[in-house]
């Protein structure tokens, strides 16, 4: 959840521009600096996001709450922040991921369109796969635990 609420507020200043009609597209919150400095807001702020939305959904509940760790919400909002980046810097000519100390975009074409789609596919389903792998040899475990 972190992780998603990291790429909702990566492209928050992009959408600002695009709705104003001025500025540069992928500025400052598109280099790694301005992507450190969001992945800390959005750590910050996504822990407890996350947790009221676990709360809202109900897999949480009021007398089992499920708290986060900080490793987790700082491990996924800086993945999240810096993938970010590094995706974009592959797609978008105007990105410049190093800004202020290099004004080049070394990564820009590094992987075609397509390529960077299917990774984002790919990685996706596989993170699936891990995730409820996990998932059932925990219900596995559990289940032997009760015998």
């Amino acid at each position: 959840m972190v992780f998603g609420w990291a790429q909702i507020i990566m492209d928050l200043q992009p959408l600002f521009i695009i709705l104003n009609g001025h500025g540069h597209i992928h500025g400052f919150s598109h280099t790694y600096i301005g992507a450190g400095l969001l992945a800390i807001f959005s750590a910050l702020s996504g822990k407890y996001l996350s947790e009221q939305g676990l709360l809202f959904i109900g897999i949480s509940k009021p007398d089992k709450l499920i708290k986060i760790s900080w490793w987790v919400v700082f491990s996924s909002a800086f993945i999240g922040t810096f993938s970010h980046v590094f995706l974009d810097s592959m797609m978008h000519a105007d990105v410049e991921p190093f800004y202020p100390f290099a004004l080049s975009n070394n990564f820009l074409g590094l992987l075609s369109y397509d390529a960077i789609y299917k990774l984002c596919v790919y990685s996706g389903l596989l993170g699936a796969a891990v995730y409820y792998l996990v998932y059932f040899l925990k219900l596995k475990e559990t289940a032997n635990k009760r015998k």
